[in-house]
């Protein structure tokens, strides 16, 4: 009766613990690699700084709670509207951020007809289609109590708009705008979009609820007093 194990044998044994220690690190490591690069599914983070002596940036993961993406989906509005409204003297940037390119955070964040209602507006069509004659720029400011209840995924809200250039600048105006958010359950993004719109939501209604018009046909482009 042999006692001992023939070399044949004692090598097939090694080479079969090898193969299977080599598949379980396999899978390990894909599995390791799929969560650090999770390219099929959106995960949103806050950027938080404290404004001390030596800045803290802090990144934190925000857990997909009701709380949490109704504050993000208020913070998105708050960034639309001021993509869409605001002006810098620099036609680079306005008509980088108000084409219809991947690089357009306005035709990114909008629907089709949303879009299509902004681009007939004055200002759109100066900046694109040519300059004004003359510097100046416009600002966006929020109050306190920016949002006004109405529906689900539907706002109210109100904001403070003026313009300024070198020699004047024109009285603030308030603005309610009513904004309605489209964002799908299983929303697909293009990879273009995956950091400025990381949940795939759209502006699908913006109707002017105020009585001063959209502040984009209105001001320098008007007649000069808004």
């Amino acid at each position: 009766m042999q006692d001992r194990v023939e070399p044949p044998i004692l090598l097939s044994r090694v080479m079969t613990f090898v193969f299977a220690s080599a598949i379980v690190v396999l899978v390990a490591l894909v599995f390791t690699l799929y969560n650090m690069f999770p390219l099929n599914r959106p995960q949103v983070f806050f950027l938080m700084t404290a404004p001390k002596q030596n800045l803290q940036v802090i990144l934190r993961e925000m857990v997909p709670s009701d709380e949490n993406l109704e504050n993000y989906k208020k913070s998105f509005i708050l960034e639309y509207i001021k993509a869409r409204n605001e002006i810098v003297p620099n036609a680079g940037v306005m008509r980088t951020k108000w084409n219809n390119g991947t690089d357009g955070v306005v035709y990114t964040w909008s629907t089709q007809d949303v879009y299509n209602t902004f681009t007939e507006t004055n200002m759109w069509q100066a900046w694109m289609s040519g300059l004004p004659d003359f510097e100046f720029s416009c600002s966006v400011e929020f109050g306190a109590n920016a949002f006004e209840p109405y529906a689900d995924d539907t706002y109210i809200v109100k904001f403070y708009y003026f313009c300024a250039d070198s020699n004047r600048q024109l009285d603030k105006k308030e603005y309610k705008i009513k904004v309605k958010l489209d964002m799908e359950d299983n929303a697909t993004i293009k990879w273009s979009d995956r950091l400025d719109n990381p949940l795939g939501i759209r502006v699908s209604e913006y109707e002017i609820e105020s009585e001063n018009g959209d502040p984009l046909n209105t001001g320098y482009l008007a007649n000069g007093d808004m």
